[in-house]
């Protein structure tokens, strides 16, 4: 690992003079990226400072790294830190020596920011309650662990075409969306005996599709020859000339389901005869109580775990966007009690996990007032513009304008869902598979150029049911507040959810969407 170490370090003395060089102008933009998103930076809009995404393994964060991106707030003088869609940690408002000073000391402390981004396999996702959620099947936590310290240990070898993601459910929730990565893995039984389920190809953002169903289970032994099988296939069949295209799911469109997985066949048994990659991870079925004595109330913010009178605290700052100094709470938090980690969602929340009932209650009251607390207030946004050089739109400023709106004209939430917001069609916030998303865009209307969403409703995953959403149409960004709040209005009269609603009154939502599409 220390020669590991050393060959990353090794290669920050180039990036930073390449970076110099870029803000000089003696580079262009493209060419940055081209070599800045291996290194897990991107310049910012106005290519004046810059981003980090720290490689928080699965969203799994031990104390010793939360202290570390403590000290990263305070040395860089850093407001605010973004909890990502990808149950990262992202940094901002950086000079480049600042994005590799950090990424040097990171290093040094096991902590990585190589291959989070550009034509890397990214952060492997992972149920955010594995270990802990009632009925799952086993905690997959030890496996989507190992798989990131594989792909890390052979980042630098792989030449993709584009991204790679990988996910881990620990139970048909499918909270990690292995239903609709390039690979995924779901945890389940048979004949009381642990295995996963297997999921290829799939993804969203431009021609989204859902994952193709592996016919086998698998032995959890076997998970690597999986992940190098995919690798391989989508080394040798992905599109190198059309990034548009350079995903694993046109692959399949390409050759034909029959084809792709008959070619996926071929590449798992080579990787099977060639390497050594059998996993040995201790498996302890989960046990779900008949009966539970947790004494206070579950809501968004507090969830009671399998472990009776264990709690997991949820963390959601607005738009995911966590003060330094509330973070700085939770580190003292975290050390005045000895929790050993906390994880990121998929959903931009701080998950603080295996609490008793007085520690949930002073970890509640500590952060009540950054936390978002309904389901609406919950929801997802990319970081969009003004920060992201490929966002069209402002998600995150919509998301503040409909919770505004939503208070000023003191609309009940109860039976709104999260909504889930991204700046262009990248789907960064997974817009295409929640119950409410929307898109940003740019369209002229009449003489004006307008700043839109697309509206997209009824999107569901997990093994049983993983539907996208339909695209309703586009929206005003300005009109979008008032649409939500009579929406909320017309559920709090009809009292029930937006899904149940959508499925027994379709005819009522067009109705009450069709006055604001344009």
């Amino acid at each position: 690992m220390e020669n590991y170490n050393e060959m990353l370090k090794s290669e920050i003395g180039a990036f930073r003079e390449l970076g110099h060089r870029f803000l000089n102008k003696e580079v262009s933009v493209g060419e940055f990226k081209g070599a800045s998103g291996g290194m897990g930076v991107y310049a910012q809009r106005g290519g004046q400072s810059f981003m980090i995404r720290l490689r928080t393994s699965s969203g799994v964060i031990a104390l010793k790294h939360m202290k570390l991106i403590s000290t990263f707030l305070n040395q860089y003088k850093i407001d605010h830190l973004h909890l990502t869609t990808r149950q990262a940690v992202q940094l901002h408002n950086l000079g480049i020596d600042d994005v590799c000073d950090i990424m040097e000391t990171s290093i040094d402390n096991g902590l990585y920011t190589r291959g989070g981004g550009g034509n890397f396999p990214r952060n492997v996702s992972l149920s955010i309650l594995s270990g802990v959620e009632k009925n799952e099947c086993f905690d997959v936590t030890d496996f989507a662990l190992k798989t990131g310290e594989y792909l890390m240990s052979q980042i630098t070898s792989y030449k993709l075409p584009r991204k790679l993601k990988i996910a881990f459910s620990s139970s048909d929730n499918d909270d990690a969306n292995a239903t609709l990565n390039d690979l995924g893995f779901m945890a389940t039984i048979k004949d009381g005996k642990p295995y996963f389920k297997v999921f290829l190809a799939g993804g969203l953002g431009s021609n989204p599709g859902i994952s193709l169903h592996y016919a086998n289970l698998i032995e959890p032994k076997d998970i690597l020859y999986h992940v190098e099988a995919m690798t391989q296939l989508f080394i040798a069949e992905g599109d190198y000339k059309n990034k548009a295209k350079a995903r694993t799911r046109y692959i399949p469109r390409r050759l034909g389901t029959e084809a792709f997985l008959e070619c996926y066949e071929k590449h798992l048994q080579t990787v099977k005869a060639e390497r050594e990659l059998d996993v040995n991870i201790p498996i302890t079925l989960s046990e779900t109580l008949t009966k539970y004595s947790h004494k206070l109330p579950e809501n968004p913010c507090l969830i009671h775990q399998r472990q009776d009178n264990l709690y997991t605290v949820v963390v959601h700052p607005l738009n995911g966007q966590l003060p330094a100094k509330d973070f700085d709470n939770i580190v003292a938090f975290l050390e005045k009690y000895n929790v050993k980690e906390v994880r990121i969602s998929m959903n931009e929340s701080m998950y603080v996990r295996n609490l008793t009932e007085e520690q949930a209650k002073e970890l509640l009251e500590m952060t009540d007032s950054i936390r978002m607390k309904s389901k609406v207030e919950q929801s997802v946004s990319c970081i969009g513009v003004p920060t992201c050089q490929m966002g069209i739109e402002q998600s995150q400023k919509l998301l503040a304008d409909i919770l505004s709106y939503l208070k000023e004209n003191k609309t009940s939430d109860t039976f709104l869902p999260s909504i889930h917001i991204s700046g262009c069609q990248n789907s960064c916030s997974r817009h295409q598979i929640n119950e409410i998303g929307f898109a940003g865009g740019k369209r002229k209307v009449g003489d004006a150029l307008e700043d839109v969403f697309d509206l997209y409703v009824g999107g569901v995953f997990s093994r049983e049911k993983t539907e996208l959403g339909r695209k309703v149409g586009t929206i005003i960004m300005r009109n979008i507040p008032k649409f939500i709040n009579d929406l909320a209005n017309e559920l709090n009269k009809n009292n029930m959810s937006f899904r149940e609603y959508l499925s027994t009154k379709e005819n009522e939502f067009n109705e009450l969407v069709s006055s604001y599409l344009i």
